[in-house]
């Protein structure tokens, strides 16, 4: 039995499961505001290849398939407002609503 790549397992969980894709985009949306853009790319990437794909994609977001596989891709370098766009069109495909919300983060002790 030959074993897909991690990306092909991945994308094959997303496409199976509609609850794994869902919390998989809610991760996407958290490392993406704690700054590990390249991480974010990289999950938004497995979620579009394992949801609605380049081409649904392109035509939900109003910006070339190209321009989209090159901007998820590890070298690129999305606008915000194009990262906002493909979060819409991932949420819409999903039917889920991201939130954010703000946690207080706990006091920290001083060294005595």
């Amino acid at each position: 039995m030959k074993l897909g790549s991690y990306d092909d397992l991945v994308e094959n969980d997303i496409r199976a499961d509609t609850q794994f894709a869902r919390a998989f985009l809610a991760e996407a949306g958290q490392i993406l505001i704690q700054g590990e853009f390249d991480v974010a790319r990289t999950t938004l990437r497995h979620l579009v290849k394992g949801t609605i794909g380049y081409a649904k994609l392109a035509k939900a977001t109003g910006l070339p398939e190209k321009s989209l596989i090159r901007m998820l891709g590890p070298k690129g370098n999305p606008q915000a407002n194009n990262l906002l766009a493909v979060f819409k069109a991932l949420q819409s495909a999903l039917k889920v609503r991201m939130e954010v919300r703000a946690v207080a983060v706990p006091a920290r002790r001083r060294a005595a």
